[in-house]
């Protein structure tokens, strides 16, 4: 379980990481990929990518000492579940680009994973 652990964290940070930087540098191009009209001002799209990049750090702290950084883990999941409870929530009530509804499956099994390792390692793992 450990390796297992360690290694979601580092799939997470990377994850987090290139999707990131991509909406940092290539916000344009992702929006116009997928046929959505960009907000009207970048920060928009370029503050939550920074977010994201911290994320990817944060994860790659975690996965260093899993058991050590376990105070880090409920931010990671605080992040996962704002994304996709957000997401879902508009997709079912006022609806949302279905560009963001792939990330949103991800952050849940994100959320589920981050979950059930905090969970073992608050037991004593």
């Amino acid at each position: 379980m450990r390796t297992w652990t360690k290694l979601l964290f580092v799939f997470a940070a990377a994850y987090d990481g290139i999707l990131g930087l991509a909406f940092l540098f290539f916000p344009l191009w992702i929006y116009s990929l997928h046929g959505v009209e960009p907000p009207n001002h970048l920060a928009y799209v370029q503050f939550p990518a920074l977010l994201l990049i911290i994320f990817a750090a944060i994860f790659l702290r975690i996965a260093s000492d899993p058991k050590r950084h376990r105070d880090l883990i409920p931010y990671g999941i605080a992040l996962k579940a704002s994304y996709a409870g957000l997401a879902f929530l508009y997709q079912l009530t006022e609806g949302i680009p279905f560009m963001w509804i792939p990330w949103a499956w991800a952050d849940l099994v994100f959320l589920f994973a981050f979950f059930a390792v905090w969970n073992k390692l608050q037991s004593g793992w």
